[in-house]
């Protein structure tokens, strides 16, 4: 029996793996970092018998309640992805299964490696409507890259999207696929007509280095990304500074940053009621944009979310606060759940690689409602 995460994006320390009914894992921090959550590690086993995996350290990551009502997934081919028995007793994360094959992974939530990654931006560079630009290096020396979609002409809106800026939260990079998907389906309609209007400025991932290294939050120097868009340096947050500056270069009407929450098993979006210049024009943009992804997809809801910023009080150092405040636009940070949906449970796959997928896809409707408004 071995246990391994010797890998893109692994991550776990074996304590103890000499009996299938106790084994005794731990979650390595981030890097320079106190942060720990995500897990990726790969069990190969002779042993036809229920195996017993156990996180010891769970009860103090970095957002211990998330585990309450969560499911782990495992897959035998890294291409399919189901939940698997789990249990949180407040202290130890314990994982059951019965293993079908000699060899099996377990992680967080399903994986978005850096090769598909890199197979995402060069297969999108292929379609007549989609560049690839290299905005420079992260601390790791990994190109951050931005696909533009759409020819950019006067009168067009400039609609910006990120993902993935915290690297656990693989959920992001799946939903940029989908929508990548659907905006480059020249017979698609709604595809059409958003390209007619507008320019897709697209980073799938922020965090190429963290998500590598198996972190859950942080990039390769321990930084939170989604707390460097107000003052970002080349030294510690090179890829906010270089994705920051090229805004600043082209311009933003409308922003949306993905993201996935441990906690709440919904969608949800949280906006920029809290910065100075908010006013009745984006408050009306975003019940539009809220209203449109409601009528399109049940995945979507919004009785369940973050508390609403107090006027002047909005965190100006996220990127969703920083954008809407320096372009006077609407920005929305998208959330998606590491457990399920709970307004629409699967049992075998919970909130999944697929569904994020789709409500990607779904998206580019609700953006559709909106672009006319933008400016």
């Amino acid at each position: 029996m071995k246990i391994t995460s010797n890998f893109d994006s692994g991550n776990i320390e074996v304590i103890q793996a000499d009996s299938p009914d106790n084994i005794q894992l731990a979650i390595r921090k981030d890097n320079e970092s106190d942060f720990y959550q995500w897990f990726h590690f790969r069990l190969s086993t002779e042993h036809a018998e229920l195996h017993t995996l156990k996180i010891t350290n769970a009860g103090t990551s970095a957002y211990p309640d998330g585990w309450k009502d969560y499911q782990a997934v495992a897959s035998y081919d890294r291409q399919s992805w189901f939940r698997v028995e789990t249990e949180y007793d407040g202290t130890t994360l314990t994982i059951k299964h019965f293993p079908e094959a000699e060899s099996v992974y377990f992680a967080y939530f399903a994986p978005y490696s850096y090769e598909r990654h890199m197979d995402l931006l060069h297969q999108t560079q292929l379609d007549y409507n989609c560049q690839l630009v290299e905005l420079g290096e992260t601390l790791d020396g990994r190109d951050m890259s931005m696909l533009v979609v759409g020819e950019p002409e006067e009168g067009k809106k400039k609609i910006w999207i990120t993902a993935r800026q915290h690297p656990g939260e693989s959920m992001a990079e799946w939903l940029v696929e989908g929508l990548l998907e659907r905006l480059l389906d020249e017979d698609d309609g709604v595809a059409r007509a958003l390209l007619n209007k507008a320019v897709f400025y697209i980073v799938p991932n922020m965090n190429p280095d963290g998500s590598v290294r198996g972190h859950l939050r942080t990039n390769a120097a321990g930084m939170n990304l989604n707390r460097e868009w107000l003052t970002p340096s080349m030294e510690k947050s090179p890829e906010v500074y270089l994705v920051r500056q090229k805004m600043l270069e082209i311009g933003v009407d409308m922003f949306l940053d993905m993201h996935g929450d441990e906690n709440l098993p919904y969608n949800f979006v949280a906006g920029t009621e809290g910065v100075p210049s908010y006013n009745d024009r984006i408050k009306a943009l975003e019940t539009q944009f809220k209203q449109a992804l409601l009528a399109v997809t049940p995945e979507f809801q919004t009785e369940f979310g973050y508390e609403l910023d107090e006027p002047g009080k909005a965190n100006m150092t996220l990127a969703t606060t920083w954008v809407g405040e320096q372009f006077k636009c609407l920005a929305y940070t998208v959330e998606m759940p590491f457990k399920d949906n709970a307004n629409l449970p699967d049992d075998a796959y919970g909130w999944s690689d697929i569904r994020s997928m789709k409500l990607g896809q779904d998206i580019l409707t609700a953006t559709l409602a909106v672009v006319d408004q933008l400016r």
